[in-house]
Formats: C-alpha cells, structure tokens, sequence
C-alpha cells in the first residue's frame, strides 16, 4: 500500500468529490468511511486492532475524566486542610487507570512488533544455558500500528494531565485515530491538532485544492524523480559492498539519506497536501534538517512529530520525576550548573533514544542506530563548554558563515553515517562499510556509472537535488514560495505548475529498469 499508486491517488480524488458533494453534517463521516476502507484494503480483518483501540481510548478516556469529576465533588465537601490526601487518592486512581490503558495498547503493538526479536535473544541465552527455546511466530502487524498506537497514547496522557477533555463522540475519536491520510507514515498528531478540525466538514474550495495539489506533486517529484532513481544504485551499494572503493560506499550512504529524506519528506508533502484539499491542516514533520547546527537541531527538524512525543512523554516526564531531581540538585553542586543537570539529563535522554532506535524497528542495527543518535547527543552536550572557551580564545565567530558551513559538513557525514548503519542488514556491516569507506577512499566515475545509473539519470538526479536544495534554503530564509507564487500572474503560475507536473511525467522513474522504494516508514 502507497500513496504513490495511481489507482490511490485516483480513489483519493473520488473521495474528494463525494465529499464536496456532500451536506456539511456528512463529509466527516465521509472521510471515516473512506478511511476504515483503505485500512482493510491494507490489513483485511486486523482492522479489528484499529477498532479495539479507538473503543479502549474513548472508554479510559471517558474513566479518566469520570475519576477527575470525582475528586472535584469530593474536595467540595470537605474543609481546605483535609483535601490534600483526597486528591493524592483520587491522582493514585488516574494513574492506576492511564497505566492500565497505555500497557494494553503497549502490549498489542509488543505481541505484533517486538515478540520475535525478544523471543530470538532469549533463544540465544536458552542455547548458551542449555534452557528450553521459544517457537518464534512471525505475525504481519496491522498498518500504521506503530502511529496510532503513540497518538492513542498521547491522547489518554493529555486526558490524564488535564490538557484535553475526554472526546464523547465515538465517531469523534474514530477519525482522529483512523484518518487515512496519516495513518501509514503519520505524522504523529495530538489531539488538539486534528480531532476539533476534522468533523468542521469544510467545503474544497479553490484555494484549497490548488494549495494541496501544489504540495502533492511536489512530494510526487521528490519520490518519483529522486528516490526512485536512487534506489537502484543504493540497492546495489548495500548489498555488495565489498565490490565498491570506499568513494562508492560514501555515494551509497549519501543516496540511501537522500532516498530516505526524500522519500519520507515526500510522502509528507502527499499526506499534508490531501489534508490541505480538505482544508485540515496537519503538523509538519520535516523543517530543512540538513541546514540543522548540531545533532540535536537536526532532530528538532526531522520526523518532527515522533521526536516531540519521545520528548513531551518520556524525556520531560522523566527529568522532571523525583528521584532525577534529587539526583539533579545532588549532581550540581559537584559538577555545577552545566555538568550537574546533565547527568539525570543522560538518563532521561538514554531512554528516549533506547525507545527511539526500537520504535522503528526490532533488531540491533536500530537500536545500534538509537544509541549512536544518543551518544552524539550527549556528546555535544559534554564538549560545548570547552568548544566555547576555545572559540572565544581563538576568536572564532561561530555565527560566521564558514564555521556555518563547517558545522553543517560535519553534520552531514554524521547522518550519513548513522543512516548507513540504519540500512544495514547487521550492526558488523555497518562497521564493515565504515572501515571499506575510510581506509580505502578512492572515487571513480566509471565504477559510479555500473550502479544501474548512466549519465541521463546522473544529470537529472542532479538537477533534481540542486531544485529541492534551492526550495529548502528559499523556505529556512523565510520565504514563502508557495504564497510567492500564487501571487504571480495566471500565466506564470499555472506554467510553473505544469511546469512541475511535466517534470513528474517526463524525469519520474518508473517503468521498465527501474524499481520504485517501498514506504520506508510505513513498516515502523
């Protein structure tokens, strides 16, 4: 399943005409419908997964809100000086109730994801310990699992600590899990960013639809042009790397990040350009990440969605918990006002990138990929003052464009690297690659043009990336080239959407000898 197909694209429109076709008080139901049926043209019946866990979020949804209208009638009655313990009382429930909601919807997304992989390393220590091995059963999950199941809990936490009122309508709650657009690659949305918008049942209008076309054939260019074409080339990097120069491999790991940047940013661009259509406006998930500071810039910008979930419901709940704390006010004065918050900082950060690496995938090259992400993290954290008394001694401008340019090279080869380890069949290829990659850097064309690639599709690869460079560095300055070129005159306007539509038609990568990239992201 991909948005990309055209038979999709074409039922998507379909969609698009019934529901402005439709009453107000309908088109949202509209959009359920339309979403429960490309679910189950997805998983068949585990669309019944989809449906346990909407009933299981509107029931503890509505439980949660129940203990707190509880605990408000309780403390009423009582004097101020008693109502301290009542509402410890009634906080003990709520929690009891969130933890028993978010571990039922854990326990589906670990029995479908993570049962394999946990019952194989127990396999090894069975074998090591001469213990009775696990049968291992390998179970298709339901599509877009890994999403729902976060925005599922995102919402009961949101209940729970008092941001959102529990939704009453079931239908309500339905689309703002099941929503089809989003429910294969995300983004990862809350509550309070769609579940208000999407039963408005606003009507298409012309802005609209040429605002979301405009986004949807530009995520279609990024995937059909580049990712596409990348994937060949790539494909024949990884899996003989010990036939290529170490100039080769470090091609291949620049295209699989361009590919998976590409391909996910333009999946995204598809996704919010739907939404667009029917004027629900959803989160980004991506903001020109590659012109990021640092690591952890970089991942203020990239998969947006899912790093602000990691940070709002595991990193800021465990720095700000008791025992880290203490830990903190302990560590601060020893180590002082830098070094002291880092080491509950650590922790907190640790478990974030641990979740991080197993959210995408169960096996080692991604929890390698977390823990890498983790310690770079860390890192920077642990040289920063050092860094800024040599820059201040020196008399370094870290603004200035060249140290700039510097830090954004130095990024680069960092993400690269990681992605390669992240594509990697095992964490031992990854080192191998690494090792080919260093000590034997040599670059030759010719060895470059038997990747599957001759010199039209080099030519157009890089046309294509120099495009969307230049639209990336027009939108990180600020420019707003979507409302800049609706701006124009009829005539320019609509030759450069041709103009881009043509570009997908002629340049896309399709047909005979070419291979098109699976959605990368739609398996986590």
């Amino acid at each position: 399943m991909s948005y990309f197909k055209p038979l999709l694209l074409a039922a998507i429109a379909l969609v698009a005409l019934i529901y402005q076709l439709s009453s107000r008080k309908l088109r949202p139901y509209i959009l359920l419908l339309a979403s429960y049926l490309f679910i189950y043209m997805a998983s068949k019946q585990l669309i019944i997964y989809i449906l346990l866990a909407t009933f299981a979020i509107h029931y503890f949804g509505l439980w949660l809100e129940m203990i707190e209208k509880d605990k408000k009638d309780a403390i009423k009655e009582v004097d101020r000086s008693l109502r301290k313990p009542i509402k410890a009382r009634y906080q003990r429930r709520k929690k009891a109730v969130l933890t028993l909601g978010v571990l039922l919807l854990l326990s589906v997304l670990y029995t479908f994801k993570y049962v394999p992989f946990f019952s194989s390393i127990y396999n090894d220590f069975a074998y090591l310990f001469k213990l009775h091995p696990l049968k291992i059963h390998r179970l298709i999950a339901p599509i877009g699992i890994s999403y729902y199941t976060l925005q599922c809990i995102a919402y009961l936490a949101d209940v729970y600590l008092g941001k959102r009122q529990a939704e009453k309508s079931l239908p309500h709650l339905a689309l703002f899990v099941a929503y089809f657009p989003q429910i294969m690659e995300g983004p990862i949305v809350r509550a309070s960013d769609t579940l208000d918008q999407l039963f408005k049942g606003d009507p298409i209008t012309f802005h609209s639809l040429t605002f979301g076309l405009q986004r949807i054939f530009y995520g279609l260019f990024k995937k059909y042009v580049i990712a596409d074409r990348l994937n060949i080339p790539v494909t024949l990097v990884f899996t003989n790397y010990t036939h290529y120069h170490g100039g080769t491999l470090f091609l291949g790991m620049f295209g699989y990040t361009m590919m998976l940047y590409l391909e996910f940013s333009g999946t995204m661009d598809v996704v919010l350009g739907i939404s667009e259509v029917f004027q629900i406006h959803l989160p980004e998930n991506f903001r020109q990440p590659f012109f990021a500071k640092n690591v952890s810039d970089f991942w203020t910008r990239w998969h947006i969605t899912l790093g602000t979930f990691f940070r709002d419901y595991i990193y800021y709940p465990l720095s700000l918990s008791k025992p880290l704390k203490t830990l903190t006010k302990k560590a601060r004065k020893p180590l002082g006002n830098h070094y002291g918050p880092l080491v509950s900082g650590a922790i907190a950060l640790f478990c974030v990138w641990f979740c991080n690496g197993l959210w995408h995938g169960a096996g080692w090259t991604y929890l390698f990929y977390g823990l890498y992400h983790f310690t770079f993290i860390l890192g920077e954290s642990l040289i920063e003052p050092p860094v800024r008394w040599l820059s201040k001694k020196l008399h370094i401008n870290r603004q200035a464009k060249p140290y700039r340019i510097f830090q954004s090279c130095k990024l680069c080869i960092f993400i690269f690297i990681g992605e390669m380890f992240f594509r990697c069949t095992t964490v031992s290829q990854g080192f191998a690659m690494l090792s080919r990659t260093i000590h034997d850097f040599t670059f030759s064309l010719s060895e470059v043009l038997t990747l599957g690639i001759d010199n039209r599709d080099l030519s157009v690869l890089i046309l294509a990336l120099a495009f969307v460079f230049v639209m990336s560095l027009l939108k990180e300055k600020g420019i707003n080239v979507r409302e800049s070129l609706a701006a124009q005159p009829l005539p320019i306007r609509w030759s450069l959407y041709y103009a881009l539509v043509m570009a997908v038609v002629i340049f896309g990568a399709y047909g005979t000898g070419y291979i098109p990239v699976a959605p990368i992201y739609a398996d986590f």
